[in-house]
């Protein structure tokens, strides 16, 4: 196939075009810098942002520059300090600069799409926001592309530039909505070479992996599940208990065609004797998620504020931010503390936000850190009165049951627990889940709860499940040893990765700086039937270099290291694209 136009990252060998061509623009046709006799351009940047670069056939013909938020400094910063542009602050702000492109092909489509390529790749890092200065005599195409002035101008030689912003969920949903159309007929004209997709998923959330997908949504090639590694979604690697297997064996036909209980009041009793709780205090759903959405349909609004863990679950901030609308705010970890909660710094931010709702996944996902209960207790009971906290325990199993804080969300108004019956009990294809609130809270969801909120088979695997804690807490436990080899074995195939364990049934791998980044060896693994997580759309922390995996059996580890050691041996003899090279902090993993 022959394309029109090429986007890619840059090489070592662009640089110097690169530099020439914005001479050429900015000093000699633009006067916005003075001439260089070497008739190139650079400035204190170059080196440690990223250049994406359009090119036709062997011509280059244009390129625009990003500034990742972990260089610590913008471009802008030369112009307007943080105290009088205070969005330079922000933790997830992406700067975009320089959308450079050559005299002869400034009629084509290379500006939008560099600016649309800046966009995505900006949004596969985590990034929430983007600045940019653009100029005056340019405005209405920065308009166009959902961009807005924030009030500020900048005078640099001869030009004259207005100081834009945008959030990048806004920004990609009006790119979709406004050139969604152009876009698609341009996407068979262009050679992407991007590690990321061109296009975003409709709802602009990653919902689980993509594994499925290899295997067959139409259900008609299930067969390829036997050659599938499907590590990028966190269910569980041993097969659920006898006893479930033999509820679902015992009569299918009977469970697939007759009306489960109508309140799932079975289960709501056996959950309750499980777990040592009143009944009234129980809601099901069918998963987790379905108590997220419904919770918070009714407790949230676009007015509502909520606080969520960065990195946190992906689906809370898409059920907050782009469902509900609310004014969310994120409590950043950080690698340096193991990505472990201080709890001095939760209570201080929880304290003085004015949240309706704190969210915390404990064990936290995808960090795989938990917070000791005695400890969470305690940061609770300091918040303020208002402040609702919904407590994820989907994969407490592996910490264990005791320190979950259902006793407390049982008698406390402010405290929901919610626990998922998916990842612990290996039912993620049942769809069974359940949480814990004072009795009038529960009431409350219970008549938002439509009749038979979880199918028959869901319920019987449920129940069955429950009558079996001896099986899980054996799985859990061997889970723990399968987890530390197959982070031994990858912690062997690259001396400057870092390998993170945690306590859950996944582990994340840090690659360094200056090689492969996340997508691309995510991609790559994908080639060998492996399929991994790229965590780098969940936060712009991850610096576009974290890998989730889950714990799979001894044979399956041994193809992810396998295909993982393969990805990076392909992928190392590629050409070298200029990437940002922050300093990087060293965590040790860490096991229960």
């Amino acid at each position: 196939m022959v394309f029109d136009l090429q986007l890619r990252t840059a090489t070592p060998k662009d640089l110097d075009w690169i530099h020439e061509l914005r001479h050429r623009v900015y000093a000699q046709e633009l006067g916005q810098h003075a001439p260089d006799p070497s008739g190139r351009l650079h400035d204190g940047l170059d080196g440690d942002n990223v250049y994406l670069v359009a090119a036709r056939g062997a011509d280059r013909i244009g390129f625009v520059s990003l500034t990742p938020p972990w260089l610590g400094r913008y471009g802008l910063e030369k112009y307007l300090t943080r105290d009088e542009l205070p969005l330079l602050a922000d933790d997830d702000l992406f700067e975009v600069r320089i959308l450079t492109v050559d005299p002869g092909w400034r009629a084509t489509a290379a500006a939008p799409l560099l600016m649309y390529a800046a966009l995505r790749w900006i949004a596969a890092r985590g990034g929430r926001r983007v600045v940019a200065m653009g100029r005056t005599e340019l405005l209405d195409m920065y308009r166009a592309a959902g961009l807005h002035p924030v009030g500020r101008t900048v005078h640099s030689g001869a030009v004259t530039f207005e100081v834009l912003t945008g959030a990048v969920a806004e920004l990609t949903k009006f790119a979709m909505e406004r050139y969604g159309t152009m876009l698609e007929r341009l996407r068979s004209t262009v050679d992407w070479q991007l590690d990321v997709p061109f296009a975003p998923r409709p709802d602009g959330c990653e919902h689980g992996g993509v594994s499925f997908t290899a295997i067959g949504t139409d259900f008609r090639t299930l067969h390829r599940r036997h050659r599938i590694v499907a590590a990028d979604v966190l269910d569980a690697w041993f097969p659920p208990a006898p006893g479930v297997r033999a509820a679902l064996a015992e009569d299918p036909g009977w469970a697939a065609r007759t009306s489960p209980p109508t309140g799932a009041e079975g289960l709501v009793a056996e959950i309750a004797a499980a777990r040592a709780l009143p009944a009234q205090t129980l809601v099901v759903g069918a998963g987790s998620s379905d108590l997220i959405f419904r919770a918070f349909g009714q407790w949230l609004t676009p007015q509502s504020r909520v606080l969520l863990l960065d990195p946190g679950y992906g689906e809370y901030a898409h059920v907050t931010e782009r469902v509900i609308g609310c004014r969310v705010d994120r409590f950043r970890l950080r690698r340096e503390d193991g990505w472990r909660i201080d709890p001095d710094r939760l209570s201080a931010a929880v304290g003085s936000g004015g949240y309706d709702l704190v969210v915390v996944v404990n064990p936290n996902n995808p960090t795989g850190r938990h917070v000791p209960a005695a400890q969470l207790r305690s940061l609770i009971a300091a918040a303020p009165a208002r402040t609702r906290w919904w407590i994820d325990e989907a994969y407490l199993g592996y910490v264990g049951l005791a320190e979950s804080l259902a006793d407390l969300a049982a008698t406390d108004p402010r405290v929901v627990v919610c626990s998922s019956l998916s990842k612990m009990y290996a039912l993620s294809g049942m769809r069974a889940a359940y949480l814990v609130a004072e009795p009038a809270t529960a009431a409350r969801l219970r008549r938002w709860t439509p009749p038979w909120p979880v199918s028959l088979p869901a319920q019987l695997a449920a129940v069955a499940a429950l009558r079996d804690p001896a099986y899980y807490s054996d799985r859990w436990l061997h889970t723990h040893a399968l987890r530390r080899q197959l982070a031994a074995d990858l912690a062997g195939l690259d001396e400057d990765a870092t390998v993170e364990e945690a306590v859950a049934n996944f582990l994340t791998v840090i690659l360094p700086t200056g090689g492969p980044s996340a997508a691309q060896v995510v991609n790559e693994c994908r080639r060998h039937d492996v399929y991994l997580r790229d965590l780098s759309p969940l936060s712009s922390l991850y610096q576009g270099r974290g890998v989730r995996i889950a714990v799979k059996d001894t044979a399956e580890n041994a193809r992810i290291v396998a295909a993982f050691r393969a990805s990076l041996d392909v992928l190392r003899q590629g050409p070298a694209s200029l990437v940002p090279t922050p300093p990087r902090p060293v965590v040790a993993g860490s096991a229960p």
